[in-house]
């Protein structure tokens, strides 16, 4: 059985599964963010093994996530979902109002079955269709 944990890990350590799974096309720099070192970034390990990471950014009680990314060859067990569960409730705890993120296009479904809603903000970037989705929270 392999055991999972997630905890809150620096900002560097995002980078190379970011790059990995998001844009192995382009220069390893390119999924670096401005805002960075201001977040708060959680990775889960399975056997000790950083396997998915997501990045936090807020502006008063609105949070963003960013750069939820899993290894490729651990997609589909679940991991997405437990770190988007975690970030979740991270952020009900600490008071937030909304967490959202301009989640792809093809990723709107899975940001659905947590409560996300679609707005009409759609955008396009490196060829990718991108939708702002939002979950309200606290209310």
């Amino acid at each position: 059985m392999q055991q999972v944990q997630i905890e809150q890990i620096r900002f560097d350590l995002t980078w190379h599964i970011r790059h990995e799974v998001m844009y192995p096309d382009l220069p390893f720099d390119a999924i670096k963010l401005d805002n960075d070192v201001n977040g708060v970034h959680f990775g889960l390990y399975t056997n000790d093994q950083l396997t998915a990471v997501v990045s936090l950014f807020n502006v008063g009680p609105v949070y963003q996530f960013r750069k939820l990314a899993t290894r490729v060859g651990a997609q589909g067990k679940g991991y997405g979902t437990l770190l988007l569960k975690h970030i979740i409730s991270y952020v009900k705890d600490i008071g937030a109002e909304k967490l959202w993120c301009n989640a792809r296009v093809s990723a709107a479904g899975f940001y659905s079955k947590f409560g996300f809603k679609e707005t009409d903000r759609q955008s396009r970037s490196n060829g990718i269709d991108f939708v702002i989705m939002e979950l309200q929270l606290n209310n």
